[in-house]
């Protein structure tokens, strides 16, 4: 299959690096062209149009900031539905609003092709390596059809059901992941007012039940200073806006997730948008006075595990 990518941001740069390192045809476009330049010197094509690429391809593959640059990129005049036709296939692996992908879905629908919603999780140096983890909301069909692409992209592959179901599931486990950096946030400059080593600090929770992802990942990125996780307040914002809008729609009185709302405006409001989502814990280094930095920890995350082929992950108790 000749596969198209569009959106070559900090995960979609390293999704569409997977392709081509895995010998697929792949024809890309970014609105920033010299996002671009890497993969066609490696041998990719360049599209004009996403209307181009959907007429050149047999997969398009869409990682774009918000709902409302996919929904650009789908519908303009020159946009990919319309260049699609029947048998080809668009996968939406932006993190994106339930009902948004399906609105568009049934747009392409409409044009005889089939629609897959598949955001991924697990970091971006998972992404680098082609070993992150993706959720696949589209029959199970299309699923089977595109399941060589999905494990070239990703390790661990999960059908989630209809379309928008991945999406839900997404944003839920991205709430997760900020409601986890929070709580790391708050251990570490707690265990530094008290007088904690914060190397011991971070073993201990390490191997102990307060583990998390988001403490061996995002944790030693605090205690670097670099705060960099190729992740951003704006984007966690939109994130868990995402997750309490669903809440929201089923009438679900959520109490945590409107304080973590709460917290990220705040932290835009201080330090910028764009700033590294580590660094919401500044809010609480600036009103302890304290700095939580300790030595020998990486200034970004490497998956030190080497790329392996994909799999489907099957839900416990189905059969298939």
């Amino acid at each position: 299959m000749k596969i198209g990518f569009i959106g070559l941001g900090n995960v979609g740069a390293k999704l569409a690096g997977s392709v081509l390192r895995n010998g697929h045809d792949l024809m890309v476009r970014d609105l920033d062209r010299s996002a671009a330049q890497p993969f066609l010197d490696a041998g990719a094509s360049w599209a004009e149009s996403p209307k181009e690429m959907a007429e050149a391809c047999d997969v398009v593959i869409t990682c774009l900031p918000s709902p409302a640059a996919s929904a650009a990129v789908l519908e303009a005049e020159d946009g990919i539905i319309a260049g699609l036709a029947p048998g080809k296939v668009w996968m939406e692996m932006s993190t994106t609003d339930e009902a948004e992908v399906k609105r568009l879905a049934q747009k392409v629908l409409e044009v005889g092709a089939e629609p897959v919603d598949c955001p991924v999780s697990g970091g971006c140096h998972r992404a680098a390596t082609g070993n992150i983890a993706i959720f696949a909301g589209c029959e199970r069909s299309t699923f089977e059809k595109i399941m060589p692409v999905l494990t070239t992209l990703g390790r661990r592959v999960l059908h989630t059901g209809n379309v928008g179901t991945a999406s839900t599931l997404k944003v839920m486990t991205n709430y997760l992941a900020t409601a986890n950096l929070l709580s790391v946030c708050e251990a570490l400059i707690t265990s530094k007012a008290a007088g904690m080593d914060l190397n011991t600090t971070y073993e201990a929770i390490a191997i102990s039940s307060g583990n998390s992802f988001v403490h061996e990942t995002e944790g030693q990125v605090i205690l670097n200073g670099s705060r960099d996780i190729n992740f951003t307040m704006d984007l966690v914002k939109k994130d868990i806006g995402l997750f309490q809008a669903i809440a929201d729609r089923h009438e679900v009185p959520l109490e945590i997730s409107p304080l973590m709302i709460e917290i990220f405006n705040d932290g835009i409001e201080r330090f910028g948008e764009r700033e590294w989502s580590p660094n919401i814990i500044k809010r609480l280094e600036e009103a302890t006075g304290l700095s939580v930095l300790a030595p020998g920890f990486p200034a970004e995350i490497s998956d030190d595990e080497p790329e392996e082929p994909g799999y489907e992950v099957i839900p416990t108790g189905r059969n298939t």
